[in-house]
């Protein structure tokens, strides 16, 4: 029998990553795990957390504006860019001592280096040269900010990585792509005081989305003061005389702005990883290709998260770090269910959905009831402010089954937590209208919507 130095061996310390590694270690597993930037990988130190802090702070100058129309005077504000960094970064530092010590406590051993394959059940120790073998490998090194290296100029720009770490806050700002990271910074840097422009090439921001959930915040955004440019793509960045950027777009926009922000999409970070040693097979884009079970076409090496391209979000890859651990080390094959995610954009208004959208329902069954509603928040109606919460639910008239739900407006994400329950558990529209509202909410919203606002059956609205 071949003895290794480990049972498990994980590269990458995110959340998938880590997760494996900690519940491996708790069953009394010999793990090592390596990471050569900072454990808690993308989400905690320069993704989703430092993001939502970013975004609460972000909402504190309409928080004070509203709170006139409640009675309240406020005196002047100011913002300081580097306390707001500053704060981040403890916590951050937290967040990451937590991790390390979950590690710690499980004895799985930790390394601080940047680990490679060397074979099928070896890797390398970059920082040291050392080699160690394992007899299982996992790959969970997540994804990374697209360069788009075909862009003159590119060097001159940042992506997400830098947005949490400027020096300065700047001026102005043009941000490129129409995704969530894209909104969400947008959103993010008008709120701090930043002039914002949002370039896109799709005719709508959000292409994924549920056509109303797309539009509505579209015209929140523009209401708020950010402009947004459509079908345009900037065509080249180059630096201007007074020390900022201009941006060339192929529809002939010349934009002087202090800082160029890509939000082009991620790309698995597959470079250099030595996957070719080990036979690992990627695809076109560089993401490792896994059966359902998370494997590889390599019988002893796994990949979870982001590095594989399934599904890019946090709560997936730690739901196939636990797959992994049920399959391999608990003799319960379990494969992960990318069916029904429920997620949210953190924009101003948020947006928080799971299903499918109108246009998916549409063209999948033969009959749907669109239930909708729309009004204004019951806040606004003494802050004055004009903005509007949109809810959905799509509905299959075959079965009554609630197949989609979305909403646009505050705590927007915090609900599509709760829909993602309901929805999992196959709840149809007649389980919504029996339960009771609870009064005064926005929520209520989707219990009181008795009849349908419209059909659509064979793709015609009736």
């Amino acid at each position: 029998m071949t003895s290794y130095d480990y049972d498990l061996f994980v590269i990458g310390g995110g959340s998938g990553g880590v997760r494996s590694a900690r519940v491996a270690a708790s069953l009394g597993k010999r793990v090592g795990i390596a990471e050569e930037y900072r454990y808690g990988g993308t989400c905690v130190i320069r993704g989703c957390v430092p993001k939502k802090l970013f975004v609460c702070a972000s909402q504190f100058p309409e928080h004070f504006e509203d709170s006139a129309g409640f009675g309240w005077t406020v005196g002047e504000s100011s913002f300081d860019w580097k306390k707001l960094v500053a704060a981040k970064d403890k916590e951050i530092e937290r967040l990451e001592g937590l991790y390390r010590k979950g590690l710690e406590n499980a004895k799985a051993e930790i390394f601080n280096s940047r680990a490679e394959l060397v074979d099928a059940h070896t890797v390398k120790l970059v920082q040291t040269g050392k080699t160690v073998t394992a007899e299982r490998i996992v790959i969970a090194v997540g994804g990374t900010p697209n360069p788009h290296v075909s862009l003159p100029g590119h060097e001159l720009t940042i992506s997400s990585n830098e947005a949490f770490d400027l020096q300065e806050l700047p001026s102005s700002i043009l941000i490129a792509g129409g995704g969530y990271i894209a909104v969400e910074f947008a959103n993010i840097f008008h709120g701090l005081g930043v002039e914002t422009t949002l370039i896109y090439r799709g005719k709508e921001i959000l292409s994924r989305f549920d056509n109303d959930m797309r539009q509505g915040l579209h015209a929140a955004m523009v209401e708020k003061g950010i402009r947004i440019i459509l079908e345009d793509v900037i065509h080249e960045v180059k630096e201007d005389e007074a020390g900022g950027l201009v941006a060339h777009t192929k529809q002939g926009h010349s934009l002087n702005v202090g800082q160029v922000m890509l939000a082009l999409g991620r790309d698995p970070n597959t470079q250099g990883l030595g996957l070719e040693n080990a036979g690992v097979a990627i695809n076109d884009r560089g993401a490792i290709i896994v059966d359902e079970y998370s494997r590889t076409n390599v019988p002893s090496i796994f990949a979870l998260g982001d590095v594989t391209d399934r599904v890019q979000l946090t709560p997936v890859a730690i739901h196939e770090a636990m797959c992994f651990i049920e399959t391999e080390f608990k003799n319960n094959p379990t494969k992960p269910d990318h069916h029904l995610i429920a997620t949210a954009v953190f924009s101003q208004p948020e947006i928080g959905t799971v299903g499918i959208s109108e246009e998916e329902a549409a063209a999948k069954f033969e009959e749907i009831e669109v239930y909708r509603a729309q009004f204004r928040p019951m806040k606004a109606t003494l802050s004055g402010r004009s903005e509007k919460t949109i809810m959905k639910l799509i509905v299959n008239a075959a079965d009554r089954k609630v197949v989609g739900a979305h909403i646009l407006g505050h705590e927007a994400g915090e609900m599509a937590q709760l829909l993602g329950i309901i929805l999992k558990a196959g709840c149809t529209k007649d389980d919504f209208d029996a339960t009771m509202a609870v009064h005064p909410t926005a929520s209520e919203e989707l219990v009181t919507m008795y009849s349908p606002s419209y059909r659509i059956k064979n793709g015609e609205r009736i």
